[in-house]
C-alpha cells in the first residue's frame, strides 16, 4: 500500500509517520513537509498513493484545498484528514473523505481508518501460479489446486520456511520446530533428509520446486516466487488483512509467536 502523509510541522509529521509505520511496517510511506514536496510525489503516475493523510491547517494551501487537487488528479485516492482542531471536522466531512484523525495520531486510530477506506486499494489478480495460504490452516496451491504431501512433516517443513519469509534456516533450526524434544541425532538427521526429499518431490510434481533455495548449510523460500496472504497483509493489502480472523497456521504450535504478533498488529479488529 502506498501512503502519502503531509504536515508542515516536523514533530507532528514524525508522530504521524511513526504511527503509520507501526500500523503497516511494510507500507510504501512518503512523508512531506511542504505542499511542493507533495506535488512532486503526485507528479508520477506510478507513485500515486492509495491513501493520503493530510494536515488541514498548513500555510499557503490548506489540506482541504490540497485534497481537492488530489481528487482531480486521482479520484480513487483515499483522503484522511489529520488535525488538532475539532472545529475543522464539519468542513472536512463535507468533502466526503475516507477518514478523519485527531492529533496526536497513534497506531490504533490509523489502523481503524485504514480498515474502513472509502476506496479500498484494488487487489491485483495473483500474478503467480503458486499461492501460500497461511491464515487459518496452511495450504500451498499451484494453479489453484492444493499440493499433496506424502508426509505431514514435509508440509510442515515448507510451512515453517514460509513463516520465515525468505530467511535462511539451518537444518537444526528447522528440526527444532518440527520436533520439540530437542533430539537431533543420526536417526533424526536421516529422517530430516527423508522429509526434505519428500517436500521437494511434492513440489517437483507440480513444477514448483523453484520456491526453495539452498545456500551453504541453510535453506529458505524465495518469497518473491509465490503469492502469500501473510506477506500481503504485512505489506498493507487490506483484503488480506481482513481475511485474518485470528488464526495463523493453526495446526503448528511454533506458529503461535507469529499469531500473537499478527493479533497485536491488527488489534483494533474483532477477531
Amino acid at each position: 500500500m502506498r501512503i502519502l502523509a503531509v504536515d508542515d510541522e516536523r514533530t507532528s509529521l514524525n508522530i504521524l509517520g511513526r504511527a503509520i509505520r507501526e500500523a503497516l511496517p511494510e507500507a510504501d510511506l512518503r512523508l512531506c513537509l511542504t505542499i511542493s514536496e507533495a506535488f512532486e510525489e503526485l507528479a508520477n503516475d506510478d507513485n500515486l498513493p492509495d491513501v493520503a493523510f493530510l494536515d488541514i491547517e498548513m500555510p499557503g494551501m490548506t489540506g482541504l484545498e490540497l485534497a481537492k487537487l488530489i481528487k482531480v488528479r486521482a479520484p480513487r485516492v483515499n483522503i484522511i484528514f489529520v488535525t488538532g482542531y475539532s472545529q475543522y471536522a464539519l468542513d472536512a466531512i463535507s468533502m466526503r473523505p475516507s477518514g478523519y484523525v485527531m492529533k496526536p495520531a497513534d497506531k490504533q486510530c490509523i489502523l481503524a481508518e485504514l480498515e474502513n477506506l472509502r476506496n479500498p486499494p484494488r487487489r491485483k489478480a495473483p500474478a503467480k501460479r503458486i499461492r501460500a495460504q497461511c491464515f487459518g490452516d496452511f495450504e500451498l496451491f499451484v494453479d489453484e489446486k492444493p499440493v499433496v504431501f506424502a508426509r505431514s512433516k514435509s508440509k510442515e517443513m515448507l510451512a515453517y520456511l514460509v513463516d520465515r519469509r525468505g530467511a535462511s534456516c539451518s537444518a537444526t533450526k528447522i528440526a527444532s520446530a518440527l520436533w520439540d524434544d530437542g533430539v537431533y541425532d543420526r536417526a533424526r538427521q536421516k529422517l530430516f533428509s527423508t522429509i526434505y526429499a519428500d517436500m521437494l518431490k511434492a513440489l517437483r510434481l507440480v513444477s514448483a520446486e523453484n520456491i526453495i533455495k539452498r545456500s551453504g548449510n541453510g535453506m529458505a523460500v524465495d518469497a518473491n516466487a509465490f503469492d502469500c496472504d501473510y506477506y500481503m497483509a504485512l505489506q498493507g493489502d487490506m483484503v488480506s488483512v481482513n481475511s485474518f480472523m485470528g488464526e495463523y497456521m493453526a495446526a503448528y504450535s511454533w506458529a503461535e509467536f507469529t499469531t500473537g504478533a499478527l493479533n497485536s498488529r491488527f488489534s483494533t479488529r474483532e477477531v
